[in-house]
């Protein structure tokens, strides 16, 4: 049952990652140092306070970063590869008592995929901003985004069953809009 809760908690804090890169970072580092939450040994300086130094900075810089419209944009480019090793880093770091082939696979597959999923949902989104409001209207996308972030790196370490949950329905939503825009796409060209 434990292994199952890491890798819940994994996939929570994955998916913040794809939010904001550090934000689940941040939060992983205050729970290690709390003792809310234990952190593979290989990845103990996560829980140190050069990391949670480092990572407050980076969260404060990445966050302010993002209500600069245009520089969002930007931002983007270099943040998608990122949520996707960040999401790699956060559940590596949670996985517990699993084959070093099962932790590295669960790893880049769940926690890098679901990262860059999420991630890919935000750059859309922007750029659906962006191109409706020249980018005035980014710092929406913005606040929900960071918003998404802290309430997903809380839930995964908090509730990680909930957040799981939760993020599957979400995903269930997700593809059914597709779905129905794809199929209606279709339809109407027709």
């Amino acid at each position: 049952m434990e292994t199952i809760i890491s890798v819940l908690i994994g996939i929570g804090l994955s998916a913040a990652s794809g939010f904001r890169v550090f934000v689940p970072l941040l939060g992983l580092s205050i729970a290690s140092m709390t003792g809310a939450l234990g952190i593979s040994g290989d990845f103990a300086w996560v829980g140190s306070v050069p990391a949670l130094v480092a990572f407050s900075v980076a969260t404060a810089a990445e966050v302010g970063a993002y209500y600069f419209p245009w520089i969002d944009n930007a931002l983007d480019t270099i943040a998608s590869p990122l949520a996707v090793i960040s999401g790699v880093v956060v559940s590596l770091s949670v996985y517990a008592d699993m084959t070093p082939f099962l932790r590295w696979s669960l790893a880049i597959i769940a926690g890098g995929g679901i990262a860059g999923l999420v991630q890919a949902g935000t750059v859309a989104m922007r750029a659906a901003s962006s191109g409706t409001t020249a980018g005035f209207g980014n710092f929406i996308v913005a606040s929900v985004e960071f918003i998404g972030a802290i309430a997903t790196t809380i839930l995964a370490i908090v509730l990680p069953v909930v957040c799981a949950v939760l993020l599957f329905a979400a995903g269930l939503i997700f593809c059914n809009k597709y779905n129905k825009r794809k199929t209606t796409g279709k339809l109407s060209s027709s």
